[in-house]
């Protein structure tokens, strides 16, 4: 699958979210050199009445964190008390926002809700497989156990809720790192924001075949599974 029809796909799914479109803004941050057809797709759905905006990037500033720094220093945030960060090739159920909003009602102290990854080629071949074992003991052990015993566990980087207020008064995206979903979630933890982990909300999302890309040896194909983008959901 292309790296277009992977972006394609998974904008379909976040603009068909159930949640009333005049409460919700989708970004769709662009740092990928495809930026033509990515803004296509999306001036696509804001043709069909969807509440979409495009950012693209033509200097990589700080790179993943420098994206979402900027995008959340847009003036229009601050009608906002939420906001969702899905990678690009995520692909949430249309009840995502249902089963997550609702944690932060009557718990002024709660500043993530993280859910988990499901993988929709796990049974591919070899490599998928021992991918979905490692990453399913991180899921189902690291982060629920983490998340009951302890309140805290680190941000996947993608299917997670943050209040707003939390990430500003932890110094929101900082540039300074590569682990920008690891380095804000402590950052919070140590400001006292709650944490929550929904083990059974689920996020849909391919393994890289690398089996497949090392067979045929290739280099586009690798390129066309690497994230460039982010949608990011103000709610």
């Amino acid at each position: 699958m292309s790296g277009l029809s992977v972006y394609a796909q998974s904008i379909a799914a976040v603009c068909q979210l159930d949640w009333p479109n005049d409460r919700i803004l989708i970004q769709v941050l662009d740092d990928d050199i495809i930026a033509l057809l990515i803004g296509n797709v999306v001036a696509g759905w804001k043709e069909k009445g969807v509440n979409i905006v495009y950012r693209h990037r033509l200097i990589r500033t700080g790179y993943r964190a420098g994206n979402l720094k900027s995008a959340m220093s847009c003036d229009y945030v601050k009608d906002y008390e939420f906001v969702a960060i899905f990678d690009a090739d995520f692909q949430p159920n249309h009840d995502f926002l249902q089963h997550t909003i609702p944690h932060f009602k009557g718990n002024p102290e709660l500043g993530l809700v993280q859910t988990r990854w499901s993988f929709v080629n796990k049974g591919e071949n070899l490599l998928t497989r021992l991918q979905n074992i490692n990453l399913c003991f991180h899921f189902e052990v690291e982060q629920q156990v983490n998340g009951i015993f302890l309140n805290f566990f680190g941000f996947n980087g993608t299917a997670g809720v943050w209040r707003v207020k939390a990430l500003e008064d932890s110094r929101g995206w900082l540039e300074r790192t590569t682990v920008e979903d690891m380095d804000i979630a402590v950052r919070a933890q140590l400001k006292g924001w709650k944490f929550i982990y929904l083990n059974y909300v689920k996020f849909f999302v391919n393994y890289p075949n690398l089996m497949k890309l090392t067979r045929n040896n290739n280099i586009d194909g690798i390129l066309d599974q690497c994230n460039f983008s982010d949608y990011v959901f103000l709610i």
